[in-house]
This record gives C-alpha cells, structure tokens and sequence, in this order.
C-alpha cells in the first residue's frame, strides 16, 4: 500500500515488492492511496475481506490509520510499515531519516561556503518528513553562519515545490541554499530557480536518490548539487524477510528497522546504482 503512485518512489517500491514476491512465490495487490486516510482504510478493509497474508503499507497517517491496522491483525494478517510509521504495525522500515537530513543540509551548507542564508521546502507532517527536517536543523547548529530564513510546506512534489519556492524567493531573493526534504520538491526549487534568473547564485539538495535526482546532478550548471539516498525497493525486500521471521517465530528484536542513507553529488554519481 502506497501513499502516492504518482511519485517514482513508490514505484521503486512496488517493483520490490514483485521481486520479493516472485522469489516466494507470492502474489501482489499494490494499492496507490493518492495520499488520502479514507482511501488507505477502505484499501486495507479490502485486504481483510480477501484474506490477504501480509500488508506492507507507507502510511499517509501514522495515528489515523491505526484503528484499520489493528482490524487486520485481528484478522490474522501481518503489517509492515515501510518508509513511515504507523501505529500498530507489527515494524516499521525506514531510511535512518535524521541522517539523511543531516547528510542533505551538511553538504548544502559545504557548498555555501559556511555561510549565508537559506530555506527549507518542508512537507506532508508524516514522521519521516519530519526527521529530515530535524537531521537538517540539527546540521544548522554546527554552521553558525547560516540562518534559516524560510519554511513552506510542499505537497511532496514538483508542482508544489515550484509553487512554494517561488513563493519564498519572491519574499528572500538573496538566499544561496535550499533544502528540499525529498528529491521531487527539490527539483520543483530548482525550477523555481531557474525561472527567477537565480542560476550560479542558489544550490539546492534533496532526498531520495531517485532516478530524476540522477539525471539532474548530471545536467551540467544545475543548481541542484547533492542528495542523500533511500532505497524504497529495499524497505519492502525487508519488510517480506521480516513478515517470514515473525511466521517462522523469530519476531525481530528491534521493531524499528533503519537502513542507512548515503550522500550522492556530482562528483560520486557515477558509481551510485540507484533505485
């Protein structure tokens, strides 16, 4: 179950989820809930009624989607939050977010110079969104020179990273940084960017390391310079394992499982294998 089919994040996603379910002979149903609550509840009310084994879901909200989490597994199904929390999950798989914020603002600021100003395209209020803002402002503390100087939220994409961007350079045009907190809406900032003539001034990072963010650091004079990984197909290839551990009576120990986040930039892009 996927929060936005729309984003190639939760494409890599279900290509995982075929891959896991091909090597265990496993049939898949993915789910696409347009980030809408009452869909993803109508969606897993659905699973129940066929008697699904295992529900692997990103959650559009982390505490709305309890109450149907819990009528699964009072059904007997397994639940598996992949790249958020959500309550009542059996474990939840995600990127170490913090660090790939971290990771994201640390080179940002690198490329600023240690100083200067910039903004933060922020998003959806779901946990792991939250973490890279976090991991970013734990960053800024080391970089006394740089001030924050605008946050607006996107709706997680390309359009509204433009439209918010733009919003923000009309109010600060003098910035030299942006973080977007995932690689569409940082590539919407990089549009926003280009069309205020602020090329060669502003540098942009993301989050992701998708196949878009790729492609861009290897246009050459984009503003945008960096991104820091997850690996969607991954999450749901350990979200299966887990479901056949708790099958086979070896819950995991830790229930919050987190994959690490690396950095890709111009200079690395090359060796990166991507998603």
């Amino acid at each position: 179950m996927v929060q936005d089919m729309s984003n190639p994040f939760f494409s890599a996603m279900d290509k995982g989820a075929k891959d896991a379910a091909q090597k265990i002979g496993a049939t898949t149903n993915t789910q696409d809930a347009q980030l809408d609550l009452a869909n993803q509840n109508n969606q897993i009310d659905a699973f129940i009624q066929q008697g699904v084994d295992l529900i692997v879901v990103s959650a559009v909200d982390e505490d709305g989607l309890q109450p149907a989490i819990e009528r699964a597994k009072a059904a007997g199904i397994i639940v598996i939050a992949v790249d958020t929390p959500a309550k009542g999950a059996d474990a939840v798989i995600m990127t170490d977010a913090v660090q790939a914020g971290e990771k994201s603002c640390d080179y940002l600021f690198q490329q600023m110079g240690g100083k200067g100003t910039f903004l933060i395209v922020d998003g959806t209020p779901i946990q792991t969104i939250r973490d890279r803002i976090t991991g970013c402002r734990n960053t800024l503390k080391k970089f006394p020179n740089i001030k924050l100087v605008g946050q607006q939220a996107s709706k997680n994409d390309r359009a509204s990273g433009l439209a918010v961007t733009t919003d923000m350079l009309t109010a600060t045009p003098t910035v030299q940084g942006i973080f977007g907190m995932n690689d569409p809406s940082a590539l919407g900032a990089v549009l926003a960017v280009q069309q205020a003539h602020l090329v060669g001034k502003v540098k942009v990072t993301g989050v992701d390391g998708s196949p878009e963010a790729v492609s861009e650091l290897q246009r050459s004079g984009s503003p945008f310079v960096g991104t820091a990984t997850q690996n969607p197909a991954e999450m749901v290839r350990q979200a299966v394992k887990v479901a056949q551990d708790i099958v086979d009576g070896k819950p995991p120990a830790e229930t919050t499982i987190l994959i690490p986040s690396e950095l890709v930039t111009r200079e690395n892009v090359s060796q990166y294998k991507g998603w």
